[in-house]
């Protein structure tokens, strides 16, 4: 059977990493200016096959042309100066963007602000660049969904194969900055939303610890879960993203440990980093694929080779099955209480100024928005009496028992392991319309998200083509080490390979 054909050639990328971005900037072989418009180029080329970004930014040249001015008046601001960055659409901007979360409901919701984490971007110089696609509602609408679909966007693709799922929900962060739409983007995560899109397409990303990103400005699912963090193509520039997100926030109370916890990431990029450090394997949460495990095995061959001991982990100790079931009773429960909460102080342009409203607007437009699948989410929410409820708080309190002091916690102190590691996910599948999803892996990722604890995906190789990731799991507030772990992995593997843009992965 012949292969299926790739996509015309797109124009040559600009620079894929940040590092390489600066470089060029330092240089005076381009200029900010020069950059978005290479940028803005690429997405106009790619992105009407990848769905990966919803909107370009129409202030992007004129900030480019005032951090060009800065930087020949001798101001740089540091290694983001002059940088375009992607922000996904459930992150407020001050720029003449809506933040939609992929729904229509929220197609004039135009804050006139900047979420924290966008100014600390603007204020260190990066220039946002637009918004990338999502699945809508932060993949929490449907048990059913199609990840990567949004009404407003449409379907992520998958740069790597066309026709697999991009994962979610930060899939237009992942695929825009895999096929080099964007040197980096941000993107947010309940559970899974950052690491599994980075793990199928082959980046690098970073689930910080519960409130050391703040949320103010982030359409919510759980104050208890979300958190955004940096999506990117290498270790370094996840970093350098970090060191400027990080820090304690007034109007978000779980961030308020953060300024006594954030530092410089990337005084942590060592590439002896894994010498005679001790990592906890978690054979539980391998096993689900064979031509996983055979890449997983490789990948602890290159740890053991760079200094690490590993530590066989069989057993996760808990019950996984009713963490599953109360961290689903807690986040639905929350859903409806953060989600009016944040929908109350949306402009007057937005008619959607509850969870109920948001219900009754899919209904009254179910073509556009609930033709693929249906919103059984929302309304379990819509019937629970919030997250304040005593069965929700019950949940919650259960969940991160057995996520963290029992979970993880227990995990790392038993066993005397620096940090542990699994393979993030397998590999990206079919997107499939009719069943939905068909995720395989995760179990690490979850743990990480409900105890609230960072972790870390980075390229540890690939099924035909397809990328895998490594996941790194660590205590709270560990997020230095967890990248100098990362860092020395990245460094003895360079497991990364670009995509092909493939229409889909061929028969051997």
């Amino acid at each position: 059977m012949a292969a299926s054909p790739s996509l015309a050639a797109p124009p040559a990328p600009p620079p894929t990493s940040i590092a390489e971005a600066q470089a060029a900037l330092a240089s005076g072989r381009t200029t900010s200016v020069a950059l978005v418009k290479a940028y803005e180029a690429r997405i106009a080329a790619l992105n009407p096959r990848l769905h990966a970004v919803i909107a370009v930014n129409p202030d992007a040249l004129n900030a480019a042309a005032k951090l060009d001015a800065e930087r020949r008046a001798g101001r740089v601001r540091g290694p983001l100066h002059g940088v375009p960055i992607l922000v996904k659409d459930n992150v407020e901007t001050a720029d003449p963007l809506p933040t939609t979360a992929g729904s229509l409901a929220l197609k004039d919701n135009r804050a006139g602000r900047d979420a924290p984490l966008v100014a600390r971007l603007k204020a260190a110089g990066a220039i946002v660049l637009g918004k990338t696609n999502l699945s809508e509602w932060a993949n929490i609408r449907s048990s059913y969904s199609v990840s990567g679909w949004s009404a407003v966007g449409g379907l992520t693709r998958n740069p790597y194969a066309l026709d697999r799922n991009s994962c979610g929900s930060s899939s237009g962060s992942g695929s825009a900055v895999a096929a080099g739409l964007a040197p980096a983007a941000i993107g947010s995560e309940t559970d899974g939303s950052i690491n599994c899109p980075s793990a199928v397409q082959g980046l690098v990303g970073i689930k910080p610890t519960l409130g050391l990103v703040p949320r103010t400005g982030v359409v919510p699912i759980s104050h208890w879960q979300d958190t955004a963090g940096p999506m990117a193509t290498t270790v370094a520039d996840a970093a350098a993203l970090l060191t400027v997100l990080a820090g304690s926030d007034a109007a978000d109370a779980q961030s308020a440990e953060a300024d006594r916890h954030r530092g410089d990431y990337t005084k942590a990029l060592d590439p002896g980093a894994l010498r005679g450090k001790r990592l906890g394997v978690l054979r539980f949460a391998a096993g689900f694929d064979p031509k996983v495990d055979a890449v997983f095995d490789r990948a602890l061959a290159a740890l053991r080779a760079a200094g690490a001991e590993l530590v066989e982990i069989k057993e996760p100790g808990v019950d996984l099955g009713a963490l599953g079931k109360a961290e689903d009773t807690a986040l639905t429960a929350e859903l409806k209480s953060d989600l009016n909460a944040y929908l109350a102080k949306t402009p007057p342009a937005v008619k959607t100024r509850t969870l109920a409203d948001v219900i009754a607007f899919n209904r009254a437009h179910a073509r556009a928005e609930l033709a693929l699948f249906g919103q059984d989410k929302f309304e379990a929410a819509e019937k629970t009496a919030g997250g304040d409820a005593p069965e929700a708080v019950k949940a919650r309190e259960t969940a991160r028992r057995l996520a963290g002091p029992d979970g993880v916690d227990r995990l790392l102190r038993d066993n005397r392991v620096d940090a542990l590691i699994a393979p993030t996910y397998g590999a990206a599948w079919m997107t499939d319309w009719v069943t939905g999803d068909h995720t395989g892996g995760g179990t690490a990722v979850s743990l990480a998200a409900v105890s609230g604890d960072p972790s870390l995906t980075v390229p540890m190789g690939d099924v035909a083509g397809l990328p895998l990731g490594l996941i790194f799991v660590g205590p709270a507030w560990s997020e230095a080490r967890l990248i100098g772990l990362a860092y020395a992995f990245e460094q003895a593997t360079h497991a990364r390979r670009p995509p092909t843009l493939q229409a889909t992965v061929p028969l051997p």
